[in-house]
């Protein structure tokens, strides 16, 4: 099952996915050193392996559904290998950026051109995206108060308070991870489901999963750095919060079956400790250059996507 050519765009793609991602999950404890990265790699790569395997059905009906049954098999290639680049050169530009936009907006484009596009399932989506950062602000504005509340009411000593921070941002970590493959791993081999013969959806989630470890384990320290420390400093409280606010926000549309981003989830968790501080500490001009990307990101793909069917249609190769 593993050495279907077709398949080679999804597995760049989920590679490109890992890569990019895990800073998300496990860059707040990488950035402030309180585990090497290397043993957050391997933590969540495995754990985003177990949530492709047992909870990514949903996203992979969901991913199935909007692209069209007619499609040849080419074109399943070419969406998954245009939005693989689109988010392999974010994650060079060390941008965190979303690969459920990049797979999207592939789709969008070859849609376009061949002019069949599931309007309403792809509006549903891009509400999705449009709430998780709102989603993951409002979680991580109520995790603050009520985890700030918690410690003030319970005062400890700062060794052991430290430690519990650290010890539940490696728990949040771990579940961080479940919850990035059972609703990204739809974006790396979702559009192949029931178009590939004697593969079956749990082949493609045990697939998916695996290069998105991949990715987390060989490329993705550049980017934890970046959006560990880049957009305001935290620390272990903070970082809990952020982390938690984000992995809560994204399990429950793995529930829902919409793939969505885990760098908006993070971005506006952090965004929401802000408003809890003072936004005196964020960054803005890092944050400016992430929503950039985001726009970006779509629109290169759906671009990009869209030429290449236009010239594979004038060449007669699609």
């Amino acid at each position: 099952m593993f050495t279907n050519p077709c398949l080679l765009g999804g597995i760049f793609l989920g590679w490109s996915l890992g890569a990019n991602d895990a800073a998300n999950v496990f860059g707040t404890a990488v950035a402030s050193r309180i585990i090497p990265f290397r043993r957050a790699s391997l933590l969540c790569g495995a754990a985003v392996i177990v949530g492709a395997v047992l909870g990514g059905r949903q996203g992979i009906d969901t991913l199935s559904s909007l692209f069209d049954e007619r499609a040849p098999v080419g074109l399943l290639v070419v969406t998954s290998s245009t939005a693989a680049f689109t988010v392999s050169l974010m994650t060079a530009a060390r941008l965190p950026i979303s690969a459920s936009q990049a797979v999207i907006g592939a789709i969008t484009g070859i849609g376009l051109g061949m002019g069949h596009l599931n309007l309403g399932l792809l509006g549903k989506i891009v509400l999705c995206w449009l709430a998780t950062p709102i989603g993951a602000c409002l979680f991580a504005m109520a995790l603050y108060w009520l985890l700030g509340a918690f410690l003030r009411h319970y005062p400890l000593g700062l060794f052991t308070r430290d430690k519990i921070l650290w010890g539940g941002l490696l728990i949040v970590g771990v579940y961080g991870s479940y919850a990035l493959g059972a609703n990204n791993v739809a974006n790396a081999t979702g559009i192949f489901s029931g178009r590939l013969g004697g593969l079956t959806d749990t082949h493609l989630a045990l697939i998916g999963g695996l290069a998105i470890a991949a990715g987390v384990v060989t490329y993705s320290k550049r980017v934890m750095l970046a959006v560990g420390s880049g957009i305001m400093p935290l620390d272990a409280f903070t970082a809990l919060v952020a982390v938690s606010a984000m992995s809560v926000t994204l399990h429950l549309f793995a529930w829902i079956g919409v793939p969505v981003s885990t760098s908006q989830g993070i971005v506006g968790a952090i965004l929401g400790i802000g408003l809890m501080r003072g936004i005196t500490g964020i960054r803005f001009r890092i944050l400016r250059n992430i929503v950039i990307g985001w726009l970006l990101t779509p629109t290169i793909a759906l671009a990009l996507a869209a030429a290449i069917y236009a010239l594979g249609i004038g060449m007669h190769l699609l």
